[in-house]
């Protein structure tokens, strides 16, 4: 498998304009942006998924010059190619239509796909999930643990209240991991210094000709629909008006129950239930 392709996509963080706490002043930040939160382990993850199945990794990210910076980050840790894509990123649909065009117009389809398990669509990691569907490649998100093994993927997925499930992902795919899943390693200073004279290579994706099958045309808060009620009964608007507010409907009033020994509390319990028609009398 000396052919396999493996892409780390790597999402450029801009740091934003830092502002004085005490004056509320926005002060100018010249530092250069940095990888997002999941992005090192993802370049970690598509490193060692690349040196498993005896393939290459390619560094790619979508984003202006400010970006070479990390790019040669990524070839002082091990990458063997990265690419800087010009083109639109304004959310998780542009991002993987154009990271696509962009590595089969310079490397062919790639076997893996690593991503952090975020995106440009406000944090909501849908870019890797889009990149999948266009890939046609099996996906796997949100992982905790990823190898290589026996020609196919081995992850660990979270999942919710704390519980994980293990998945075997055959190749192509598509794997979001999750900031921390690994520790990334630290480029020796020979790698460095030989990272910081390369030149970044760039590709420029034009935005589609033709219309998408779907596209957002608004973005708005959500709200639920109204539930549709039947009107209150009453021939008068009094009647209506105490049919609404419930005003004669009998009612059981709270009482505050002080058991002294945990079976009164059971009892107590119990006896409400029956009385309510939740259990039956004499269950």
């Amino acid at each position: 498998m000396s052919d396999v392709l493996v892409a780390a996509a790597i999402r450029h963080a801009d740091p934003g304009a830092p502002v004085d706490p005490l004056t509320g002043a926005v002060r100018e930040d010249r530092r250069p942006g940095r990888a997002s939160d999941a992005g090192p382990a993802a370049l970690e993850h598509a490193l060692r998924l690349a040196d498993a199945l005896g393939g290459r990794c390619v560094a790619v990210t979508v984003a202006g010059p400010e970006a070479d910076g990390m790019l040669r980050e990524a070839l002082a840790a091990g990458a063997h190619e990265v690419l800087r894509v010009e083109g639109p990123a304004q959310d998780g649909a542009a991002t993987a239509r154009t990271v696509h065009r962009a590595l089969l117009e310079r490397h062919g389809v790639p076997d893996v796909v690593v991503c952090g398990d975020e995106s440009a669509s406000h944090g909501t990691g849908a870019t890797p999930a889009f990149l999948a569907a266009r890939l046609g490649a099996a996906q796997a998100l949100g992982l905790l643990e990823l190898r290589a093994a026996q020609g196919a993927l081995h992850a660990v997925r979270r999942l919710d209240a704390g519980r994980s499930e293990r998945l075997r992902v055959p190749l192509p795919a598509v794997c979001s991991v999750l900031a921390g899943s690994v520790r990334p390693r630290r480029a020796p200073l020979p790698a460095v210094l030989a990272a910081s004279r390369s030149a970044v290579p760039v590709v420029t994706v034009a935005p589609p000709t033709s219309p998408e099958a779907v596209r957002t045309v608004a973005v708005r808060p959500y709200r639920p629909r109204p539930k549709v009620l039947p009107g209150p009964s009453g021939d008068t608007a009094r009647d209506r008006m105490l049919a609404l507010t419930g005003t004669f409907v009998p009612r059981t009033p709270p009482r505050v129950v002080t058991a002294a020994e945990p079976a009164h509390a059971v009892d107590e319990l119990l006896g409400f239930l029956r009385s309510h028609g939740y259990l039956e009398q004499g269950g």
